[in-house]
C-alpha cells in the first residue's frame, strides 16, 4: 500500500491496530506461540483484524490462545485543516 492511500485512510478514521496474538503451537499443544499483526482498522469494528483473524482459523493451523490489542488514530481532526493557498519563497 503507498504512503498516499495509507495518509487517505488516516483522513478517514482509520487508525494504528496493534495485536499481539498467543496462539497454541499445532504439533505442540501444551506451548504457546506469539504473532505480532499490525494493520491500519477502523474502530470500534475493527475489519481487518477480523478479516485476518477469520484467514487465521480457517487457513492456519495453530488454534488462537489470546489477543489483545491497541489501536491509536494518528491523525485526529484537530490535527488536519484544509489549505487553500500556498506561499512560494525563492
Amino acid at each position: 500500500m503507498s504512503f498516499t492511500s495509507n495518509f487517505e485512510r488516516q483522513l478517514q478514521g482509520y487508525g494504528l491496530t496493534t495485536a499481539h496474538i498467543l496462539y497454541r503451537r499445532p504439533d505442540f499443544k501444551s506451548l504457546l506461540q506469539t504473532y505480532i499483526w499490525q494493520d491500519y482498522d477502523l474502530a470500534p469494528d475493527f475489519p481487518e483484524m477480523r478479516k485476518f483473524l477469520e484467514f487465521w482459523q480457517e487457513k492456519l493451523e495453530g488454534p488462537l490462545h489470546s489477543i489483545r490489542f491497541t489501536h491509536q488514530r494518528l491523525i485526529g481532526p484537530n490535527e488536519w485543516r484544509k489549505v487553500d493557498g500556498e506561499i512560494m519563497l525563492h
